[in-house]
This record gives C-alpha cells, structure tokens and sequence, in this order.
C-alpha cells in the first residue's frame, strides 16, 4: 500500500467531513494498539536512522519506555481534538511540543523521516487488510495537520530567536560550577553577548559520551536575562527499580570543570511568567521543578520587586531541597512574598512555613486571580491540579510543565 504523502505547506488546517468520520470511527482502534505501533515505529525508526538514537533522541526515555507513551499521547489527543468540535482547536496545545523540539534543532526534513516510518509501523501492527487506503488517507491527512502545525511554529520560534531553523546551538565556555547541597550542580556558561530570554525558559545542553554518542537534555535557566552568563541546575539521576542512571546528568557531575566548553543551545520553553505589572503569582514546584520557579524569583526581584508572589515547593527533606538557601534569600529580597515547604520526611515541630507529609493546599490563601505557575514530577502536577480546581482556580490560570516527554498529558 502507497500513502501519498502531501507537501506539509498544502495540507488544510481542518479534517475533511469524510476524514473526520474514518478517524473517529478507528480511534478506539488506534488508540487500543498505539503503544505496539510506537514500539514498532521506534524499532523502524532507530534501525532505519540509529543516529537519532545516539545524537537526537534521550536513550534513558527510550529505554523506560516513556518516549513511546508521550507520542501515544500526542497523537492520539491531537486525534481526539480534531474530531471533537467541542474541544479547542488542537494548535493550542503544540506550544509546549514546538518549543521542545526547537530547543533540539528539530527542523522539517525530520517529520517525512517520522511519516515514512510511523506509517510502516501502523500498518504491520494493524495489517493491511485493516489500514485501507481509505483509513490512511485519513490518518495521513492528520499526521501531516500536526506536523504542518508545528514546523510552521518552530519555524517561528526560531526567527524569533534571530536563528536560522535548527541552528540553535551554541559552543560555550564555563565559568563557574557550585556544587549545591542538594547534590545538584549549578553550571554558569558564558556568551559573546548579552542573552534575553524570559523568566522560566530553559535551554538544551549537548554532551558528548564515552561511546561518543551526543546526547541533549533540557535544563531550566535559574538566572534573570540580560547578561552574557546563563545559569542553570542539573540534578544527577541516580539509578533505580524504574529507571536507569541519567547519562548526562551524571557525566556532569562527574566530569564538567571551570573552563571547559559545552554545547548550549539559545533559550526557549512556554513556561514564562511575562504578566504585567500588579498581576499576582503563585509558584508552586516540587523537587528539580524548582529551578524555573528560582529564575522566575530572579527576574522579580530585578524588574518588578513589588509583585505579590506566593511560593510552595515539595520535597523530600530540607536536605534534597535543590537552591533553598536561594529560594529564601529571593522570597525574603520581596516584601510582598511568602513562602511555604512541604517536606515528606517529615519536619522540626514548630518551624513557620514548614509542614510535614505531602503538599496540601487545605489552610493555604491563594488569590483567585493570581496567575499559577507549576512545574514537578507527573503525579505532583496531577495532584496539585485537582487541588487548585478543587479551590475554585480557572484552568486556564493554570500553566504546567514537567521535566518529561510526556508533557502532552498535562492537556
């Protein structure tokens, strides 16, 4: 079977009423076997191109098998959007994939590679006696509304970065490394020039591998814009039951001296507190998840020192608390600040702003109309969402990111 595939500047932005039909009436069935398609789709893809594997792609994400689940998810939801007028239009939902994938170099060569092999992979899993030439035109035609989506927002991202598309990368030299109690490491990198970027963004760091492969992970930058430095935490990933070690995370640990040069690309990620002024904020992380919120804290407390900010950070003791002492001294550097920690470990009785177990928004003033920022592990942003619509929030106040690939299911 031949898929026709159009040029991704001709595809429509909606579905064809015929189209829309075939996708909602085999949905159900995709999406039962999505997760034996993208397993296939991977298989082909890294057999066909095993440089991405090494050089594009996280091997740890892979291996965990969360790579696969977070593009089960966005197909399937961009699917699901598409066939379902009384959701928002599925381009509304891209942002936070369009920026991860500028922050890689991603650029539109890449999605007829993806095409080609996705295709290959739907059909051996389903049979052709299932994927009609009629079911792949239609899925066809929704892979490519997507793809179109997102090379034409990447493509703006990156003039807006005043780069051309994919050239994101930047060759710099370190100039500080302050390990933190916490065990993270905190990396200074040094540009020519002066880098704007807003509060909360993060940029992608290339580190080459013993077996030589050139693996990129994204880090949040904990520094306010403007100067020539950007600083940003990496908190080593130790190995466990449900996940093996972080390969970049602890080559940093390891390796990364004062002088050496690294591969950081130019600022990206929607995750920005760009409000104006008078507009409350409420912070709210757990764990790594506060580095944006730190580089938030040190834009306001640069520009806009009056904002009426409320912090909440989760963790496991004050020991694993990443930046703590920095978190202090910002929220204390902003009189119309406070601050609240929650520490599962448990706590010394009687220490304001401290509280034991889990973070439990119950007894806590939010201002209803504050804008909320939030970023941790899956099943903290999971569960803080439900308390914030729990206590009356407007989802659309809400603005989430996780330090995984599986960002897609926060929507």
């Amino acid at each position: 079977m031949t898929v026709t595939t159009p040029e991704p500047s001709a595809v429509r932005v909606e579905l064809e009423p015929h189209h829309a039909e075939i996708v909602k009436a085999t949905l159900p069935l995709i999406g039962a076997n999505i997760d034996e398609i993208t397993k296939e789709f991977y298989r082909r893809l890294f057999s066909n191109h095993p440089a991405l594997l090494r050089n594009l792609f996280n091997r740890g994400n892979q291996a965990q098998g969360s790579q696969q689940r977070a593009l089960a998810a966005s197909i399937a939801t961009f699917a699901t959007h598409l066939v379902d007028p009384a959701l928002p239009h599925p381009a509304e939902l891209l942002s936070r994939i369009g920026h991860k994938h500028a922050s890689l170099g991603v650029t539109a060569d890449l999605y007829p590679v993806v095409h080609e092999n996705l295709f290959a992979a739907i059909v051996e899993v389903l049979g052709a006696e299932t994927v009609t030439a009629e079911v792949a035109e239609a899925w066809d035609r929704v892979y490519w509304i997507m793809a179109d989506t997102l090379i034409e927002l990447e493509n703006g991202l990156y003039s807006g970065a005043g780069v051309e598309a994919g050239d994101v990368f930047r060759r710099l030299r370190v100039v500080s490394r302050v390990d933190d109690p916490s065990g993270a490491v905190l990396v200074t990198v040094r540009s020519d020039a002066p880098v704007n970027f807003l509060p909360g963004q993060y940029v992608s760091v290339g580190v080459t591998l013993p077996d030589g492969a050139r693996q990129l992970r994204q880090y949040s930058l904990v520094n306010d814009a403007g100067t020539t430095d950007l600083t940003f935490a990496v908190k080593p990933v130790d190995v466990t039951s449900t996940q093996p070690a972080g390969e970049v995370s602890n080559w940093i640990r390891a390796n990364l001296c004062v002088g050496d040069l690294l591969d950081v690309t130019v600022p990206f990620g929607d995750l920005h507190a760009s409000g104006g002024e008078g507009e409350a904020l409420v912070l709210i992380s757990a764990g790594i998840g506060i580095t944006p919120m730190i580089g938030i804290l040190e834009h306001l407390a640069a520009e806009r020192p009056d904002t009426h900010v409320r912090v909440l950070h989760a963790d496991r003791s004050d020991t694993s608390h990443p930046l703590r002492e920095r978190q202090h001294e910002l929220v204390e550097a902003l009189p119309n600040s406070s601050l609240d920690v929650w520490y599962e470990d448990g706590v010394t009785a009687g220490t304001p702003g401290v509280h034991p177990g889990l973070l439990n928004l119950a007894g806590i003033e939010l201002p209803v109309d504050a804008e909320f920022y939030l970023c941790g592990g899956a099943g903290f942003v999971a569960a803080v969402r439900t308390q914030l619509g729990e206590r009356g929030i407007p989802t659309e106040r809400v603005h989430c990111e996780l330090f995984a690939p599986n960002d897609w299911l926060l929507d």
